[in-house]
């Protein structure tokens, strides 16, 4: 619908459905995106997948045919770009160069745009230049290959994902969730985004900086766990607490158990407790009427001063600016 006087503008995605594209990246987007509302239950992003002209889609990654009625003439209205993964052209992956129609619909971006991708749709954006110098990631086993072919790119093959601004980009299949999630909070705040993230049924947050590739992501059968620990520590997050209480909810050692949750999680037990202290850091800071100090004891700095470090390192702001932008948000 359009937006009237009544009507706020809503941030409109638009999605590449390239040959070869895969459906289930192709429908994160409209999956994550599609299920933001304000707190009046109105939807905050318009979702418009479009192609290089409007008709079918060739060489999907699947047994049914895909149209799109859109062609680049969404992008006059874009307010984000994403490119989902897409296993053509060709001529893209074996010389990093785009096909003139794929070229030409890239130039057409506004300037400003926020630009993203999903698993191998960076390989669309590093061959327009448009990543020569940045950090990025993409889809573990071809950050090699990315890599060589776009040696202008920081590739980073590790994480789930990576914000640069105003170009970011994920690894494949589910980091895709994770990055339109963290675009959700990024946008709109950890409350939009933790609802999303339940009527979606996935985690809330994930950090970028996790790693994409867990070498142990499922425990072995009858091999203990640190779920009980993780638990025990999301209630105690106002509290001190050291590596040793973790282990201690385990039985474990801790030496053992810093090797059983880095396998677990992806990171170690310190990463993972300041993570989830900004996140609680964060939803205070929208939702209640605590000082900074208060904030800062409940979410388990300690001080002002030690939660303004990690926020600012974690979200790039204040916490006083945070707490402004997303309340002014919230009531516009």
């Amino acid at each position: 619908m359009p937006a009237t006087d009544e009507t706020p503008k809503r941030h409109r995605v638009a999605v590449l459905a390239l040959p070869g594209v895969i459906p289930f990246e192709l429908g994160i987007p409209h999956r994550i995106f599609g299920r933001a509302y304000d707190e009046s239950g109105s939807p905050l992003y318009e979702v418009v997948t479009f192609g290089t002209g409007p008709g079918q889609v060739l060489g999907t990654q699947a047994d049914f045919k895909l149209y799109v009625e859109h062609g680049p003439e969404v992008l006059a209205g874009a307010d984000t770009v994403m490119v989902p993964a897409a296993y053509e052209p060709a001529l893209l992956y074996r010389e990093g160069r785009l096909p003139d129609e794929v070229a030409e619909v890239l130039r057409q971006v506004r300037p400003g745009t926020r630009l993203a991708s999903i698993c191998t749709g960076g390989y669309v954006l590093a061959a327009a230049g448009l990543l020569d110098g940045r950090p990025a990631t993409t889809h573990w086993h071809w950050a090699e290959h990315f890599q060589r072919l776009f040696p202008a790119v920081r590739v980073d093959p590790e994480v789930l994902y990576v914000d640069d601004g105003d170009v970011l980009t994920s690894a494949g299949v589910a980091a895709g969730i994770d990055l339109c999630v963290h675009m959700v909070r990024r946008d709109f705040g950890a409350a939009v985004a933790n609802d999303v993230a339940r009527r979606s049924v996935v985690p809330p947050h994930r950090d970028g900086g996790q790693s994409q590739y867990i070498r142990r992501p499922v425990p072995e059968p009858q091999l203990a766990t640190t779920t009980a620990a993780r638990a025990w520590a999301l209630g105690h997050l106002h509290e001190p607490i050291q590596l040793r209480d973790m282990a201690e909810q385990e039985a474990m050692s801790v030496r053992t158990f810093t090797r059983r949750f880095r396998e677990e999680v992806g990171v170690s037990p310190g990463q993972w407790l300041a993570q989830q202290r900004v996140e609680r850091a964060r939803h205070l800071l929208e939702s209640s009427d605590l000082s900074m100090e208060g904030v800062a004891r409940e979410a388990g700095f300690g001080t002002a001063q030690s939660m303004r470090g990690h926020v600012q390192a974690a979200l790039g702001v204040s916490p006083t600016v945070y707490r402004r932008t997303f309340r002014t948000g919230r009531s516009a």
